[in-house]
Order: structure tokens, then sequence, then C-alpha cells
């Protein structure tokens, strides 16, 4: 890294344990709770104002709402199988004013993308192994 970059990160990082505070207090106020990871990870100030920062951007970013945010992190925890996570977005969600009907479609929405990735791959192996189920000449 140029002198120069190094000596800017250093100057952030001289920060980390304040924007570490910030960081806390923000997401606390958007999702409603303090993730349990984040007592754990502030253990290494410099990593966690890092990485939670560029979280926190990524989560809300200028092309999206607030909601239509949420929204995407209630499809993505689905989806991941992050049950802890989804209870937080799905709370989240509503708080930026998402329905019941708005979170349970996007739920819908996500378990069948999932439901056609199984199959997608399910089938190319059943394929190989079994064939396409047409006869020879057909």
């Amino acid at each position: 890294m140029k002198p120069e970059n190094e000596q800017i990160v250093k100057s952030f990082l001289a920060h980390a344990d304040d924007l570490g505070d910030d960081i806390v207090e923000d997401v606390e106020e958007m999702l409603g709770v303090v993730p349990f990871i984040f007592p754990i990870l502030r253990d290494r100030p410099e990593a966690f104002a890092l990485s939670t920062l560029a979280d926190y951007r990524i989560s809300r970013p200028d092309s999206l709402d607030m909601k239509t945010a949420e929204l995407v992190a209630v499809a993505a925890a689905a989806s991941a199988g992050a049950d802890s996570c989804l209870k937080v977005h799905i709370g989240a969600a509503l708080k930026e004013g998402a329905s019941r009907d708005e979170i349970l479609d996007t739920l819908l929405i996500a378990a069948m993308i999932g439901k056609t990735r199984i199959l997608a791959s399910a089938l190319r192996r059943f394929r190989e192994v079994c064939g396409d189920g047409r006869e020879a000449g057909e």
C-alpha cells in the first residue's frame, strides 16, 4: 500500500473504538436489537469497525428505500437459512413499514427460488444418470 494511503488507514483505525460505538448504536436503532455477534467481534476493534461499517453501508444503499432493503435482507436470510437474522430482519422490515403480506410474499419468492435451485441441480444429475426419458429415434 502506498505510504499516504497507509497513513489514511492508520488515522481511520485510530478511531475504531468510537466508530464501533456509533455503529452499534445505529444498528440497534435500525434493527431494534444488537446482533449477538457484535460484542464478540468488538474484541477486535479495527476489524469490527471496517467490517461492520462496510456491512452497514451495503445494507442501506442509496438506490433502495429502507423497507425494500429490509425485504431483500429477509429474502437473503431465508435463503441462507440464517434463522436469527431472519427474525431480526422481519422485525426491521415491519419497523420500516412492510406489511405482513409483503414479508410473506418475500419469503415465498425466496422459497420458490430455493426450490428451483434444488430442482435444477438434482434434475441435471437425474438426467445424466437416467437419461431424458425419450426413446431413441424420437
